[in-house]
């Protein structure tokens, strides 16, 4: 029988994945009037795909006809269009930013997709892309565990895209250039490994274990070391849990089918080895850009070390006390679009030096 304390870590890992995407609701000026609101009480836009499904999404920023730089969010595990990115309003402002924000099939009020793969979250990119009217070129931004679209459309659609950044990205450990001596010691590895099996084949099973009235509460795993280092519990005090992960919401069979077909995407065996990826950029240009926490306990910073330096061609910027919550951070959001769009470097986010230590 699972052990206890696997199925602790295994709701630990969920909760560490779902909490990188939420964020405290924006402050609004209602002086501005270059940025783009929406009545709560309006409709969600949503567009129909190609397919007959239906697409939510919420547009912010400068509005779209006058925007120099249109970027797609891709949000993770559990969470919506409705996440907010902290950048600051002057640089949206000064920088002409529109951003689109939309729920992936399944959450929010997009419909579900039960054919979901990799490239179908790439199309659904392209095909909001394209009915927005926002350009042949748009730059894309995925959230922790929504970087599995981030990396499908660079496989996908490399000609549609201005540039690409990942932040705190989940690693699939079934990634066929992944060496097993880098992730040998790493019990994400094993953890990961159970849940999509009893995702795949004892889905019952796995929706009875995650709603287990003995597993301890999301408050008490977000004190929990195990999970966040010290700046990510600090997070954790001032910004919502994880409504999406709670016992009640897990027991609705959309909200349990939802998260179970993404985790197995994320997590299941992919169609193409990121790795194996070239620049879609000219080869004296990077515009793709890794974030990683170098205390993250969700995605450790070696093996996101390893695909960097594999992939030398990626921009990869390190918090050097930074857990997987760094999208909360101050000054991170502002410091992935000045990287993005105008290639500045900011040297508080030079990863240290490389140091033998073992992967945990």
């Amino acid at each position: 029988m699972v052990s206890r304390a696997a199925i602790l870590l295994l709701m630990g890992l969920l909760g560490m994945v779902y909490q990188a995407t939420q964020l405290p609701p924006p402050n609004r000026n209602s002086n501005d009037s270059n940025s783009i609101t929406e009545d709560e009480a309006s409709p969600t836009p949503r567009i129909r795909l190609s397919d007959g499904r239906y697409l939510a999404y919420r547009e912010k920023g400068v509005p779209r006809d006058k925007a120099q730089h249109k970027i797609i969010i891709v949000h993770g595990f559990g969470s919506s269009k409705e996440m907010n990115f902290l950048a600051p309003q002057e640089l949206i402002d000064e920088l002409g930013i529109y951003f689109v924000q939309y729920d992936r099939a399944g959450y929010g009020e997009s419909d579900p997709n039960p054919k979901r793969s990799l490239k179908s979250e790439t199309l659904d990119i392209e095909e909001l892309a394209d009915q927005l009217q926002i350009g042949h070129k748009f730059y894309v931004i995925g959230v922790s565990m929504g970087s599995h679209a981030t990396w499908s459309c660079l496989h996908y659609i490399p000609h549609r895209l201005a540039g690409v950044a990942m932040i705190a990205p989940v690693i699939n450990y079934n990634w066929a250039s992944l060496p097993e001596s880098v992730v040998r010691q790493d019990y994400r590895k094993r953890l990961i490994q159970w849940a999509l099996w009893l995702a795949k084949y004892s889905p019952r099973l796995l929706h009875w274990l995650v709603t287990q009235k003995w597993l301890p509460s999301n408050s008490v795993i977000e004190k929990n070391p195990a999970f966040f280092n010290t700046r990510d519990i600090d997070i954790l005090k001032i910004i919502p849990g994880f409504p999406m992960l709670t016992k009640e919401k897990l027991r609705e069979q959309v909200v349990f089918d939802t998260l179970r077909g993404d985790w197995m995407v994320a997590f299941g065996n992919w169609e193409f080895d990121p790795l194996k990826l070239s620049n879609p950029f000219s080869h004296n240009t990077s515009k793709v850009h890794i974030w990683q926490g170098y205390e993250d306990k969700v995605v450790p910073s070696q093996i996101q070390r390893f695909v960097s330096r594999n992939m030398p061609w990626i921009n990869y910027h390190e918090v050097s006390d930074g857990g997987h919550l760094i999208i909360h951070y101050s000054g991170l959001c502002e410091a992935v679009l000045r990287a993005l769009l105008l290639g500045e470097e900011n040297v508080s986010y030079r990863p240290r030096p490389d140091r033998d230590i073992l992967v945990s």
